[in-house]
């Protein structure tokens, strides 16, 4: 699995969104200013984020986008799973796919758990975390020994 250019933008924006929370509406224009993006791709991934209903979005004169609701609410899995489709490690995991050799596959539980982490601590993360002044550390996991 690689996080590609979208789902990172999503999130970047997102974040950028919380951070200007007080500001109201933010205009496409700001917000592509801001981070760097291209007006033209940056619509797309906004477009995506309204309308699953993560992002409030008017249009004319003082119009933009803001969060749907606050920053604590949403976590960086909610984010990346809906512009990336699936966070899945491996294909056979993913949404839909029935796998020929699930029944027999050695790995597979390796897999299922490798997914399970990636989902535990994505989840583990707001965008309330990643917007704090202090950069977060990485969130630990006890490993077996």
């Amino acid at each position: 699995m690689m996080i590609s250019t979208r789902g990172r933008y999503a999130l970047r924006v997102m974040i950028d969104l919380a951070e200007h929370i007080d500001e109201g509406y933010i205009p496409l224009q700001t917000i592509a200013k801001r981070q760097g993006i291209s007006e033209k791709y940056l619509e797309s991934i906004l477009a995506v984020l309204s309308k699953a209903g993560l992002l409030d979005a008017v249009r004319g004169k003082g119009g933009g986008y803001r969060l749907s609701k606050p920053a604590k609410e949403y976590t960086a899995f909610e984010v990346l799973s809906l512009t990336e489709g699936t966070l899945a490690p491996v294909t056979c995991l993913e949404r839909g796919q029935q796998c020929e050799n699930a029944v027999n596959c050695r790995t597979l539980p390796l897999w299922q758990g490798l997914d399970q982490v990636i989902a535990a601590y994505l989840c583990s993360y707001t965008l309330a975390d990643l917007t704090r002044e202090e950069k977060p550390q990485p969130k630990r996991r006890r490993t077996k020994t």
